[in-house]
């Protein structure tokens, strides 16, 4: 019968947890899973970002041996920023392993490990929620504020680098007798507007714009007049025909994406008549910071995305307390080339 006595074992301890959570597959969220952000590991609770706002201006035309024309020096930024806690924790009572018993070629302790292992792995263990809260924070940075769970505002990047959010596109999908190319022109205007903002953010030949649809802009566009003509007499057009729910294409420039978010359509979503832009490989655009956790175990150590632990109860012997943590920091740092649109 297994007892409490299992848990000094080294299966147990923080870094055997962490290093099992940190090694089980991860089942991402669609923006986790896009591979978007650069990981950053850091030793600190605090991260610094230096801005270098360089410009580039014509030259004015001299005469020989005339003055020549000053460089404009380089201005530069820094900016602190500070990563977040995730934190959540369970309980593993001692009359719920009471009658796990070694059978067959697994010993107690193998068994025990797996009830720790659902709790924390399962598919509504501990990590899910971890995991769903990485997807919150990472759909936050793509629109330039990350948000907690009660929709307060962690950082709101434009604000942290001192400029507006561009005006939101208005693609007119629902129009009666929409003009030759409508739809086109506006890809056009989101490309053209991303590149235009980028600052160094932009690769050439690498880097392309992405779009997150809510489920009414999504369903508007693919049925548009324009978008369906262009599929016509192609491979792709069997997609228009067998349905396109949650699923990806490519038009004017820009892969298009129905996201799908938490099923209450507010907890972790794109508003339905709305679509976010946002650059794929772009250089240093997006990146998360993942702080140490405040243990002896780990300080002053580059940060983990995630810790596990185990802490048996040392005053009854009555259950253990399991727990998950997580310092990251989701950031954008160009949030200029963030775009948005709305249906109508």
């Amino acid at each position: 019968m297994a007892t409490l006595d299992i848990f000094k074992s080294s299966a147990f301890g923080m870094v055997s947890i962490t290093e099992a959570l940190n090694n089980v597959p991860f089942q991402p969220g669609l923006i986790t899973g896009l591979k978007l952000f650069t990981p950053k590991p850091v030793r600190t609770v605090g991260v610094s970002v230096e801005e270098k706002n360089g410009t580039l201006s014509l030259i004015q035309t001299s005469e020989r041996g005339a003055p020549l024309a000053e460089a404009d020096r380089e201005k530069r930024k820094i900016r602190d920023f500070r990563t977040r806690r995730i934190a959540k924790h369970d309980s593993l009572r001692a009359d719920e392993i009471q009658s796990i018993r070694a059978f067959g070629s697994e010993t107690e302790l193998m068994q025990v490990v797996d009830e720790v292992n659902q709790r924390m792995n399962g598919p509504t263990g501990l990590m899910r929620d971890v995991e769903l809260t990485w997807e919150n924070m990472a759909l936050g940075a793509i629109q330039g504020i990350v948000t907690d769970a009660d929709a307060s505002v962690i950082y709101n990047f434009y604000d942290e680098f001192g400029i507006s959010a561009a005006s939101e596109i208005d693609f007119d999908l629902d129009a009666a007798s929409p003009a030759s190319g409508a739809v086109r022109k506006k890809c056009t205007q989101v490309v053209r507007q991303m590149q235009k903002a980028a600052s160094g953010g932009w690769i050439p030949g690498r880097t392309y714009v992405m779009a997150l649809c809510g489920d009414a802009f999504w369903d508007d566009l693919t049925a548009h007049t324009e978008v369906r003509q262009t599929y016509l007499n192609t491979q792709e057009a069997r997609q228009l025909r067998d349905g396109l729910a949650y699923e990806t294409f490519n038009y004017g420039g820009i892969t298009w994406i129905n996201y799908r978010g938490t099923d209450d359509g507010s907890t972790v979503a794109v508003g339905t008549d709305k679509a976010k832009f946002f650059p794929v490989n772009g250089n240093g655009v997006f990146q998360v910071a993942y702080s140490p956790a405040e243990t002896f175990d780990y300080v002053n150590t580059p940060g983990l995305p995630v810790y596990g632990m185990v802490i048996p109860d040392e005053k009854r012997n009555a259950f253990v307390d399991l727990e998950v943590y997580s310092y990251p920091l989701f950031m954008c740092t160009r949030p200029a080339m963030l775009q948005s649109a709305k249906r109508t």
